[in-house]
């Protein structure tokens, strides 16, 4: 069974209706980025940065995974999928995939922000005075800018193996998660879908589907299917 690992970005969580911070009309534009997504932000006003992040984990419980998500959920019954996503949503996991690793965390979850041990939240909010067992303040448990990504480790170890490298809804711009294609070995066949061609990409076992996710993942599920299932 040949390994897949999927890496996916904003691109295909923004089919389900959730913007990124790159959007212009989205839930960003109404705040800066140092003031609710920093671990300075933090520290001068919690409560700010809750609120921003309750409003997004709003948007997040709102919306339901597309197509794309239910296409990779699919093949998880002909190939051993791995997916490695930016997303901080939980769209792969309604849709039904099992293995995946956030690398920027998981907006439905809350962490301490002392041991950094991670809590589900209770109800949709998390708020000041929402304390752990460990008396500290509940923060969302999401990397923010400025701070390390420690799943990047792990990501490196499940991509050393890998026969298959999706990448989907990303466009590679933001570090060290796109330093992916470092990870997989060269002979790694590696498959992109999106609108928008990479053009500082290497052409070496790279295939473009030039499509948004919902329509790309089933093309890509097809051609996967023909070439690798007898």
């Amino acid at each position: 069974m040949k390994k897949i690992i999927v890496f996916s970005g904003a691109g295909i969580s923004a089919e389900s209706g959730l913007s990124t911070f790159r959007d212009s009309d989205g839930l960003w534009e109404k705040y800066k980025i140092e003031d609710v997504a920093t671990p300075e932000a933090w520290k001068k006003n919690p409560k700010l940065v809750l609120q921003f992040y309750n409003e997004r984990r709003a948007q997040v419980l709102k919306a339901k995974p597309n197509i794309a998500h239910t296409v990779l959920a699919e093949l998880q019954s002909i190939f051993n999928i791995q997916i490695i996503t930016q997303n901080v949503d939980d769209l792969h996991e309604r849709a039904g995939s099992k293995n995946i690793l956030h690398l920027h965390g998981e907006i439905v979850k809350a962490r301490s922000s002392i041991s950094n041990k991670t809590f589900p939240i209770k109800g949709d909010s998390l708020d000041i005075g929402q304390n752990c067992n460990d008396g500290a303040q509940l923060r969302p448990d999401v990397v923010w800018f400025g701070e390390d990504v420690p799943n990047m480790i792990k990501a490196e170890e499940l991509c050393r193996d890998a026969d298959i490298l999706i990448i989907i809804g990303t466009s590679l711009t933001v570090y060290p998660a796109a330093n992916i294609l470092d990870f997989v070995p060269s002979s790694t066949i590696k498959y992109i879908v999106d609108p928008k061609e990479i053009p500082a990409l290497s052409k070496e076992n790279l295939n473009f589907t030039k499509e948004k996710a919902s329509i790309g993942m089933p093309i890509l599920a097809n051609i996967l299917k023909e070439k690798y299932i007898t």
